[in-house]
């Protein structure tokens, strides 16, 4: 899958080495990389958007046991530095200095590809800190201090830049592509379910828009099976391997532990995802989640801890998959954005969480009893609520597209930490404060006031 023939540039290079893979140097063009090869490099900086701890402790998933501090918030800022240096750097050049092999598959698909990519990575980052770099970003040296814009105008550019990308594939594979292996179709479908997702983030601060992007992503084609997810693969290799692999079995860190909301979700209805997502625990051999916030987890033995399927060398990394689509369908049914209603709304329910079911552990077996249990089944009257419930537990292990979707829903009940509420943002990076120090004050009075960069402040579409 990950055999492909990159070419690494000192300027371009990515942070985190072992997510590389061979490097070759083109003897026609000794100085510069290729389309495809640069599209690649920044698809390997993918697991940042979710091997990331701090994305756990949001969606309140996992907890720390050893060091628990790290689980109770006292983080606020987070750098977005290497994903702008690095993968996005890379599409940038991709888009605007095109250099294309004879071999590397038609240029529209190329472009394309990077406008999705480019698209999905500053989704992520406005998603977590609100109002950031775009417009001027990404210019080297001739702007290095680039003005923060708006959420909602980053949301309106990104919206149309997956609308230009899915109208410019044409028939042709690309060389060198580490998530679909060149499938273009697959790419489509992509930009429009990322498109879809991104209008459903936009229910409650402008609901009109919202269904509005919602209907014409889902008329432009979106994911129709797992097999269209858009997963980044781990190898089971020392250069290739997962970050958890790499934490818990290499560095001996093995104090991750579900949450006792995630291990009770997954309990009530005998879900065979408990299996995979936790262990169970080592006094008895049952399934124990810690309660998020207890200062009790250093006796192991108590807990269960992240699950052996999770944390093995070779794990993917779901980004957009298909149950998040059909989830994102069964709620527009049941806001009347398409047609249906409560009817629709759960087929599409009790499809996601069979397709869910069905990624996470390879059979549908059990599907069916989840479905129909009192604490799954489908309830009209809180159809919201049954829908948020069922993603946020399919999210597992992307942390910070559940506390996304916690932050527009409310659900599920997340508990507070020592008094305090969960985050609603990440504060920026310490070092913005000289090294952009104008734009980022500008910023932060133009969101928050006088609150200040806060990781108690909102983004635009929280609303909630």
């Amino acid at each position: 899958m990950r055999n492909i023939q990159i070419l690494l540039l000192s300027a371009l290079a990515l942070a985190g080495c072992n997510k590389f893979g061979d490097i070759n140097v083109n003897p026609n063009l000794p100085s510069k990389a290729s389309n495809t090869q640069l599209i690649a490099n920044a698809q390997l900086a993918l697991p940042l958007t979710q091997e990331v701890p701090q994305g756990e402790f949001l969606a309140q998933f996992l907890m720390e046991t050893q060091y628990v501090n790290l689980s109770l918030y006292t983080e606020p800022s987070a750098s977005f530095y290497t994903l702008y240096h690095d993968p996005l750097m890379n599409l940038e050049r991709v888009l605007t200095k095109p250099e294309q092999l004879p071999d590397d598959g038609p240029m529209a698909n190329q472009l394309a590809v990077a406008k999705v990519l480019k698209a999905y990575y500053f989704w992520h980052i406005t998603d977590r800190w609100g109002d950031v770099p775009y417009s001027q970003a990404l210019k080297g040296e001739t702007d290095n201090t680039p003005e923060y814009d708006s959420q909602e105008s980053i949301y309106t550019a990104l919206l149309a830049l997956l609308t230009q990308a899915s109208g410019e594939f044409v028939a042709g594979d690309i060389t060198n592509d580490v998530i679909y292996e060149g499938d273009i179709a697959r790419w489509k479908k992509l930009s429009n379910s990322i498109r879809l997702l991104m209008a459903l983030r936009m229910s409650e601060v402008n609901p009109q828009k919202a269904r509005d992007e919602f209907g014409k992503a889902l008329a432009a084609g979106v994911m129709e099976e797992n097999d269209d997810n858009f997963v980044f693969h781990n190898l089971p290799e020392a250069n290739n391997e997962s970050f958890w692999y790499d934490q818990w079995t290499r560095q001996r860190r093995q104090w991750w532990s579900p949450s006792e909301l995630l291990v009770n979700t997954l309990k009530a209805p005998n879900d065979p995802r408990l299996g995979i997502y936790a262990t169970a625990n080592a006094d008895a051999g049952v399934y124990v989640g810690l309660p998020y916030g207890s200062l009790d987890g250093a006796t192991l033995s108590k807990w269960s801890l992240l699950g052996t399927a999770v944390r093995e060398q070779d794990a993917p990394v779901y980004l957009v998959t298909y149950a998040q689509v059909l989830f994102a369908l069964a709620e527009g049914a049941k806001r009347g954005w398409i047609a249906g209603n409560d009817a629709k709304a759960k087929e599409y329910y009790d499809q996601a969480v069979t397709q869910s079911i069905l990624q996470w552990t390879g059979s549908t077996d059990g599907a069916a009893a989840v479905i129909a249990h009192p604490s799954v089944a489908y309830d009209a009257a809180n159809g919201l609520r049954s829908i948020a419930t069922q993603r946020w537990v399919h999210l597992f292990m992307h942390g910070f597209e559940a506390w996304a979707e916690w932050r527009r829903t409310g659900f599920p009940a997340l508990v507070k930490v020592e008094g305090k509420d969960v985050p609603s943002r990440q504060a920026y990076p310490a070092d913005e404060s000289f090294n952009n120090g104008d734009n980022y004050r500008a910023a932060i009075t133009r969101q928050f006031a006088a609150a200040g960069d806060s990781q108690y402040g909102k983004v635009w579409w929280d609303k909630n």
